[in-house]
């Protein structure tokens, strides 16, 4: 039993009073086929999760028990996710997980016109989880970070919107949302994209990028988003034209991600990815196989909540020369069975076969990937189902990889089942 001061501790929470509100339909088309038939925050990461499992994760352990994920681009793979992962909120509890796909709900002819417009068609299901704060997370970071430090800024800073930021190398900052903030924090000006960013107010090179996180009081939110829906020549967008909005007639305050961000080990780096091209989600991944990765997915005190399908162990067998099963600075997930395949450096999702005579090095390869003999593939990323036929080799010779495969500006490789169908066809 909590005792009277841990109660009051546990009741002051402000993630008791917030919903988080997530916006996740997204294509992400820079992962090229990876999307083909799933949005972007469905891609799988890390040998088990998902995208999405990131933010959904982030807000189950910073206390928030009430959300609402947005969905519309090719959401049945997400919706099915969440489906099984997240279906143990219990409303007698007063906790919620809402899924809220593009249904025409204001008309018959209008899908989610912006993420703006997304939460506005969904005002009456927001009123009905009776928050006082909302928090907009994109779903497709991957990232840990305690929201209610995040919250308790908000409130202590009288903010009408707080923005996570972080902060980015000036001559990269071109690609985000950038802030000219002030001492204070406050924000002066909001730039989506822009030609030379601001610098920060310590550093002039360096620059506050928005990482697409909000934090709303909801009756304020509210009364904004019906102005936004009726503003004639607006794209109904947060980043667009709801922030600059606040900026320019409220208080719009910066929150720093490194304030909040839940680091690896003391000391570490604050870790944050948009992996929204082939070569950032290939990289990101591989780099989980570092001995001290930057992202702890091994932390049990703040845990990335998935679907785990029940599998068994990884196997390895196999114990001669040039056909033996190993796995050297490598994730291997549950269900994977490495029959006389050497695998350095590379991330295994569930239910992976790979046999023998193989290697794989610095390859991701999604979940029920079948490796025939005496395949090799080196700096490879390999979609869900895809067999690897007997001797194919990729990853040695890019022009001949580019014929059959999409090759990246940095070399990798994305093999898809369609492009393996189409190899076959022309030899």
């Amino acid at each position: 039993m909590a005792t009277k001061g841990e109660g009051a501790r546990i009741s002051s929470r402000l993630s008791n009073r917030a919903m988080a509100f997530v916006l996740a339909g997204g294509r992400g088309s820079r992962l090229k086929e990876l999307t083909d038939t799933r949005a972007k925050p469905a891609v799988y990461f890390g040998g088990k999760a998902r995208i999405i499992d990131f933010a959904l994760s982030n807000a189950l352990n910073s206390g928030i028990r009430k959300m609402a994920i947005a969905t519309q681009y090719k959401a049945h793979s997400l919706i099915r996710h969440v489906q099984r992962g997240w279906n143990f909120f219990r409303a007698e509890r007063n906790e919620y997980l809402d899924i809220l796909p593009a249904s025409q709900r204001v008309s018959e002819s209008q899908w989610y016109l912006g993420t703006a417009d997304a939460v506005f068609q969904n005002i009456d299901i927001v009123d009905s989880y009776d928050v006082d704060y909302v928090l907009i997370l994109a779903g497709d970071h991957v990232y840990k970070m305690d929201y209610e430090i995040m919250l308790r800024e908000h409130v202590e800073t009288g903010a009408d919107v707080t923005v996570g930021c972080l902060t980015v190398p000036r001559e990269e900052a071109s690609a985000f949302g950038v802030m000219d903030v002030g001492a204070d924090g406050q924000i002066t000006k909001f730039l989506e994209k822009p030609k030379d960013p601001p610098g920060t107010p310590e550093d002039p090179n360096l620059t506050l990028a928005s990482m697409g996180i909000y934090v709303f009081n909801w009756k304020y939110l509210r009364e904004l988003l019906i102005v936004d829906a009726e503003t004639q020549g607006s794209n109904h967008d947060f980043g667009g034209d709801l922030i600059p909005y606040v900026v320019k007639h409220g208080k719009a305050m910066a929150h720093r991600f490194t304030e909040s961000c839940v680091q690896a080990a003391p000391g570490a780096n604050a870790y944050w990815r948009d992996v929204g091209t082939v070569d950032a989600f290939w990289k990101a991944n591989i780099d989980l196989t570092d001995f001290t990765p930057d992202l702890n997915l091994w932390d049990r005190d703040w845990p990335i909540w998935t679907y785990s399908e029940l599998m068994p162990p990884a196997k390895f067998i196999h114990d001669e020369e040039n056909r033996r099963g190993s796995a050297l600075s490598s994730l291997v997930s549950g269900g994977c069975i490495i029959s006389g395949t050497e695998v350095r450096n590379s991330l295994l999702f569930t239910g992976v076969h790979c046999n023998s005579f193989s290697s794989l090095n610095d390859s991701v390869l999604l979940p029920y990937v079948t490796l025939e003999r005496s395949a090799r593939l080196t700096k490879a990323v390999v979609d869900r189902g895809v067999t690897i036929p007997k001797g194919l080799v990729v990853g040695e010779d890019p022009e001949e990889d580019a014929k059959w495969f999409r090759v990246s500006d940095n070399g990798v490789t994305l093999i898809t089942k369609k492009m393996l169908d189409v190899r076959a066809g022309a030899l």
